[in-house]
């Protein structure tokens, strides 16, 4: 299906910045859409439903799976995560630039379906850094930040799958890097063909 807008996955391990990146990335540009993920997880506190999460019971997660209503859907931690085919498809159509937070086998899923989709991952500058910035959220006990350096470490050999990979060492920079990529793409072949389609029957014309 050809869609105007492009359809862009995020992944990165705990910690690398991907959420606070994407947030500010979406606030600068209004084109650009960040899908909302349906989870079986418990709402936190100051999280809302339909803003950070749709929050939705096992069972009718379970349904979904079955009905074949997700891009791609995972288990992670324990909970299920997944992102609802029908907004998605709805942006695009409209031109509009959708970003998929989800990690690398959620990004493979939609990769399989979308092959135009442009998969970017964020990389912490270091192992040391990424330790750091997880003890310093504060969330976590000794334990979890263990698990997560572990889980960590199985993701970042996915790099390779990537279109294009971002460092967060400093958040401006990376920033800046996901703001040229979004750029890009949009001077693309793909994209300016579809913006571009009258002007261009005009230039071409014998």
């Amino acid at each position: 299906m050809h869609h105007s807008g492009t359809l862009y996955t995020i992944s990165a391990p705990s910690g690398a910045g991907k959420t606070s990146l994407v947030k500010a990335l979406v606030e600068q540009d209004s084109q650009l859409f960040v899908s909302v993920s349906h989870t079986t997880r418990r709402q936190r506190s100051g999280e809302e439903n339909g803003v950070n999460y749709y929050f939705v019971s096992r069972e009718s997660f379970e349904e979904a799976v079955r009905n074949e209503t997700f891009f791609e859907w995972a288990e992670v931690f324990g909970n299920l995560y997944g992102t609802a085919i029908e907004p998605v498809e709805r942006q695009l159509q409209a031109g509009h630039d959708v970003i998929l937070e989800i990690d690398w086998q959620g990004a493979a899923q939609v990769k399989k379906r979308v092959p135009e989709s442009i998969h970017i991952f964020i990389l912490p500058p270091s192992l040391e850094v990424l330790r750091q910035r997880l003890v310093g959220r504060g969330q976590d006990s000794a334990e979890v930040i263990e698990g997560r350096m572990a889980q960590a470490q199985n993701e970042l050999v996915h790099w390779s799958e990537a279109d294009y990979l971002v460092v967060n060492d400093r958040f401006e920079q990376a920033l800046d890097d996901l703001k040229h990529i979004v750029a890009s793409q949009r001077l693309n072949r793909r994209s300016q063909s579809h913006k571009l389609a009258s002007q261009l029957a005009d230039l071409t014309q014998n």
